[in-house]
């Protein structure tokens, strides 16, 4: 179907354990890594919980759930993707981080047509090619959370990704991952984000300014626009931190008034109030309350 048989993805984090699943449950042998034993732990915790649920739910069956298991390892060293067809960074959002794994990620992986992607949700693709010597090679393939349940796939080409490492992350993600990839130049906030993160923006002032409560805010989208979430339901699932780090790269970009995070979101990213992975954001979250999470690669 396609020549991609083993991916490597870089943080085992809520994104990045979610991509391992949706790779090792569509029949790939998937690597993980993360930066320390502890770190590792907590994301093989994570991605082992997520299949028994997704067991004990029906959407797989036991045996689909325990031959994903067989096909997940783990690793604090990179050094150990050289074999990896394909390779997704899914980091924190920042372009310092991302671009040193990248470097290392040139060093490392030793397939002459392997591809190097980043599950970025806003910094520039052409800045991560350039760090490598194949910038040819190197794209966007950004999900959305939870990337098991998620259907799209932004694919986000470079000025310098080839046709055919486009050609070849397209197939992947819809032949090999059965997920639905669209298109986007690599302008900062791609498609999707540069319509969601003003809306986000605009409801997180609202409730700044006093002139509705969080529960109005939501509710108004939820059943007078049929959104399935609020914007501030909906901004703590994805995490206030990845919020603020994407309205700063498009305001960075564009010099938009509009993408400029405001400061509850900033205090409330400072207080550590990070949303349902910290198990409080606009909402408390008491089942996640106690919830360590993974360190960043």
């Amino acid at each position: 179907m396609t020549d991609i048989a083993r991916v490597g993805v870089v943080g085992c984090g809520q994104m990045g354990a979610g991509i391992a699943e949706v790779a090792a449950r569509s029949g790939l042998e998937v690597r993980v890594a993360e930066t320390t034993g502890e770190a590792l732990e907590i994301g093989r915790t994570r991605l082992h919980g997520s299949l028994a649920k997704a067991a004990e739910r029906g959407k797989i069956t036991e045996a689909e759930r325990d031959a994903a298991l067989g096909r997940l390892s783990f690793t604090t060293d990179l050094g150990e993707f050289a074999d990896r067809d394909l390779v997704i960074e899914a980091v924190v959002e920042n372009e310092q981080v991302k671009t040193e794994i990248f470097q290392v990620l040139d060093q490392v992986v030793t397939r002459p047509d392997a591809i190097l992607a980043s599950n970025t949700s806003s910094i520039p693709l052409v800045k991560l090619a350039v760090a490598t010597s194949r910038p040819d090679q190197v794209i966007g393939i950004h999900f959305f959370n939870p990337a098991p349940v998620q259907k799209l796939v932004e694919l986000i080409p470079a000025l310098t990704t080839s046709d055919e490492t486009l050609r070849r992350s397209e197939a992947v993600v819809e032949k090999v991952l059965g997920k639905h990839a669209i298109r986007a130049q690599d302008r900062s906030g791609f498609v999707v984000n540069a319509l969601l993160i003003p809306y986000l923006l605009s409801a997180v002032r609202m409730f700044e300014s006093g002139i509705a409560s969080r529960e109005d805010i939501d509710n108004g989208m939820e059943l007078g626009c049929a959104h399935p979430m609020g914007p501030l339901k909906l901004a703590d699932l994805i995490g206030l931190d990845t919020v603020a780090s994407v309205a700063d790269s498009m305001y960075a970009e564009y010099k938009e008034p509009l993408y400029a995070a405001p400061p509850l979101l900033q205090r409330m990213v400072d207080a550590g109030r990070l949303g349902r992975k910290t198990g409080a954001g606009f909402y408390p979250y008491a089942e996640t309350a106690q919830l360590p999470q993974p360190s960043r690669m």
